[in-house]
Order: structure tokens, then C-alpha cells, then sequence
């Protein structure tokens, strides 16, 4: 028998935090979701919105609506975690008092890993957030402005990553190039925009079956997309990228997409951190070690049989955690997490897709297509996120031939331009000294 008093705290709004939440709700838990964001994010469709295919609020969804909707008691704080105090059971935040719980689901994602290299964090830009996706963009539509008016000759943006992301965002870059920019901006010609895909891998998708990653390569190609494999960046520069073997590729917008790890603040909740500061769980999910503390999705790594980081084994791993703090609150032994594969898919750009089942079958072109869009199209929340979404991209792929389709938002500077007014505005300084020395010289000397 459940012990409905008892209190499970979710950090983390994603994938499997929801999966979570909504399972644990059935089981008539007393929940709190505690996340910075009033909203879960649906992060497979952010390059459409940095590419101005959807709206922002197409592929986010209201916590506190998704909260009420449960059978359950759920509740949502709006806070970011701080700490974790394990003897005394609490969870602490940033704002307002501790929240004490009985069970702990860890359910926090990742971020951008950046390796390390020079410059890589301060000057690129990255795809994991709402907020990130709409700055990038605005630093497109501000780039794309600045070259209509005449202000740079050309906009070069390198994607860095050969992953679902970067080719999705690569590909669609290509597409806004050659159909939706000539017809937003008649004053720029295709080859005033320059897209570059930067992998080290020496092919791109590299989960994928070889004959998806030929016809990536091919249809990232045809888009004109400059794919550099085997290709290792050195470190990032506000206007330019160094390569290991000493080019420099220049750069007006870096899109990170290359790798993804654990946030640094999860690092000082005591818990036990793997490779990419995942946090180590056991094939029940509890963090090893740990009794009744829970982490899934991207955040942790089973020790015995790490999955991929994918959306789907996060919604899995969310329901079956749900259902495993019922067995440890009825004193029912705990289960192991079985991953049902349900299939790999990336979109590259109009009618072309690829997608991978677990028998091995793949699928290319317009087909992969429909269900990539169907797929994603589902797992939104909320029946007017469905149809926005579905509004949104039917105008960008049915009308963009005819229209330039795309949402815009505020012309934003990429770091290139910053980093030319910077210089500009040392050059004038460097001019104005060297006449104050000059007039100083010119003086006539009074003996």
C-alpha cells in the first residue's frame, strides 16, 4: 500500500522529469517539480525556433498548466537547486525555504561541453535553451541585416558537431540561404552567407547506419553546405576559428552543437559524477550509493550499460523511476530499467530525413520526413503547441519557395560585429594618439 503523504521532489523539468512527474501523480504521490524555468522545453524542435520555423512559445509548455492537469497532487517551485542535504532529506534552493522529500528524482539534463578549448565558451552559441535558440536567432536576422545594408560584405556561420543538431541546424541554414533569404532580403545574393559543418569524426551521425551518414553528407552537399570532417577546431575567436592544423576559417556566428555534459553545480551534491559529469546510477536508477535518491535521463548513466542521450530513453527512464519509488514505498523489491530502442531519425532540411529502427531498416528522403514531423509533432505538449507548430513549419516547407517563411525577432549583433567595432574603435583611438604626438612634436621650441 502507497504511502500517499510521502513526498517526492523532481529537479528538472525536461524529458524525464516530466515522465516522472506524470507517472508519480498516478500513483497518487504528493509531487514538487522544481525548476529556474516556468516552463518544460521541447528541445528537439530549438533549431527551428533559432531558424525562425516556430515561435518560442510553439515548443514550450506552461509547468504550473501541465501541473494542474495531473490526478494528482503536483506542485511547481520555481527555483534553481543549490544543494542537496542527504541526512536531513532537502533539497536547496535559491529562493525561499528548503523543500525536505522522502524520495529524490535528479532529472536536470546537460549543457554544451565545450572540452575545454580556448575561446569556445565565450564566443559561440549554443542550442540547449529557449533563451540560447532565440539569441542565436536574432544574431542571424541582425547579421542578415547588416549585410543588406551594406554594413559586411558576407555572413559566415560555423557549426560545430556532426550530431542530429548540428546537421539539423546546418541544413536548414543551407535552406534559409538559397529560398528564404533571397526573398527576405533582395539586396544579398546567395554567396553573400556562408555555412560551414565543423566534425572531428570522420563521418557525420555517427550512431547512424553508414548508408544515412553517406546520404547526410550528400544532401548536406547539394544544399551547399561546406563539411569539413576529420576537422578538430583549436580554439574560437569573436570573428574567426582556428583548426588543430593551423586555418582559420572566418566566423561571424559559432553554433556549438559538438558535445553535451552534466552542469558544474550538480558536481557539489555529493553524488558519484562519470564520464561527461553524469551522475552514476545502478540499473534500478538510483544514484549509486544512494537508497532514495533517483537520477535519469541525460544527466545520469547507468555504470553497467550506458544508453544513448536521447529524448526517448528519458521519457522511459522517467516512467519507470515513477513506477520504482512505488515498489520502494510499498517495500516491494526494486526492478531493473530495460530500454525499449523505438529508433534513431534526424531531419537535414526540406523532404529530406533519415531514420533508423532497431531491426535495422532505414528510411531516406520525403518518407523519413513525414515521420520525423509526425513524431515530433506528438510528443509536443499541449493541442496548441501541435497545431502552431504544425502551422509554422507547414508555411516554412509548403510556402517557402514563394515567401521568405521565417519569424523574425530583434537584430542582434553576432560577436564578429562586436569584435569589428572593438577594433574600429581602437584603430581611431591608436589615430588619435599618434596625431596628439605628431602635433606635440610640431610645436616650436622657446628657448
Amino acid at each position: 500500500m502507497v504511502n500517499k503523504s510521502a513526498h517526492v521532489v523532481i529537479v528538472g523539468a525536461g524529458f524525464g522529469g516530466i515522465s516522472a512527474a506524470h507517472e508519480l501523480a498516478k500513483s497518487g504521490f504528493r509531487v514538487t517539480i522544481v525548476d529556474k524555468n516556468p516552463y518544460t522545453t521541447f528541445l528537439p524542435l530549438l533549431y527551428q525556433v533559432a531558424t525562425g520555423g516556430v515561435n518560442p512559445g510553439d515548443v514550450t509548455y506552461s509547468l504550473r498548466l501541465f501541473a494542474a492537469k495531473q490526478k494528482g497532487h503536483v506542485r511547481v517551485r520555481r527555483a534553481a537547486v543549490t544543494g542537496i542535504d542527504k541526512v536531513n532529506r532537502l533539497v536547496q534552493v535559491d529562493d525561499g525555504p528548503d523543500l525536505t522529500y522522502d524520495y529524490l528524482v535528479i532529472a536536470t539534463g546537460v549543457t554544451a561541453n565545450f572540452f575545454g578549448i580556448p575561446g569556445a565558451a565565450e564566443y559561440s552559441r549554443t542550442l540547449y535553451t529557449r533563451t540560447g535558440s532565440i539569441v542565436v536567432r536574432d544574431m542571424i536576422y541582425g547579421g542578415m541585416e547588416d549585410v543588406a545594408d551594406g554594413g559586411r560584405k558576407s555572413f559566415d556561420v560555423i557549426v560545430v558537431g556532426g550530431g542530429p543538431t548540428g546537421v539539423e541546424m546546418a541544413g536548414t541554414l543551407a535552406e534559409m540561404k538559397t529560398i528564404g533569404i533571397p526573398k527576405a532580403y533582395p539586396e544579398i545574393t546567395p554567396d553573400q552567407m556562408n555555412v560551414t559543418l565543423v566534425e572531428m569524426a570522420p563521418q557525420l551521425l555517427t550512431p547512424f547506419a553508414k548508408n544515412l551518414q553517406e546520404y547526410t553528407l550528400k544532401q548536406l552537399d547539394d544544399r551547399g553546405v561546406d563539411v569539413r570532417l576529420n576537422t578538430a577546431i583549436s580554439s574560437v575567436h569573436a570573428d574567426h576559428v582556428e583548426l588543430k592544423d593551423g586555418t582559420q576559417l572566418p566566423a561571424d556566428l559559432v553554433i556549438w552543437g559538438a558535445g553535451i555534459g552534466g552542469y558544474d553545480v550538480v558536481g557539489e551534491w555529493d553524488l558519484p559524477l562519470g564520464r561527461g559529469k553524469r551522475i552514476e546510477v545502478e540499473p534500478s536508477m538510483l544514484v549509486v550509493g544512494e537508497d532514495r535518491i533517483f537520477a535519469v535521463g541525460d544527466c545520469a548513466v547507468i555504470t553497467t550499460d550506458p544508453l544513448p542521450q536521447l529524448a526517448q530513453p528519458a521519457i522511459q527512464q522517467g516512467a519507470f523511476v515513477g513506477k520504482q519509488v512505488e515498489r520502494l514505498a510499498s517495500g516491494e523489491p526494486l526492478a531493473s530499467f530495460s530500454y525499449k530502442n523505438k529508433g534513431i531519425m534526424a531531419t537535414i532540411g526540406k523532404a529530406a530525413a533519415v531514420a533508423e529502427f532497431p531491426n535495422g531498416w532505414t528510411v531516406t528522403g520525403f518518407p523519413a520526413w513525414v515521420l520525423w514531423v509526425v513524431v515530433h509533432l506528438f510528443f509536443l505538449l499541449g493541442n496548441r503547441n501541435r497545431v502552431m507548430s504544425m502551422i509554422n513549419l507547414a508555411a516554412r516547407y509548403s510556402f517557402g519557395s514563394k515567401s521568405s517563411a521565417t519569424i523574425v525577432g530583434d537584430p542582434l549583433s553576432p560577436p564578429s560585429e562586436t569584435a569589428l567595432a572593438e577594433r574600429k574603435e581602437a584603430q581611431e583611438k591608436a589615430k588619435l594618439e599618434a596625431r596628439r604626438k605628431h602635433e606635440e612634436q610640431a610645436e616650436p621650441q622657446h628657448g
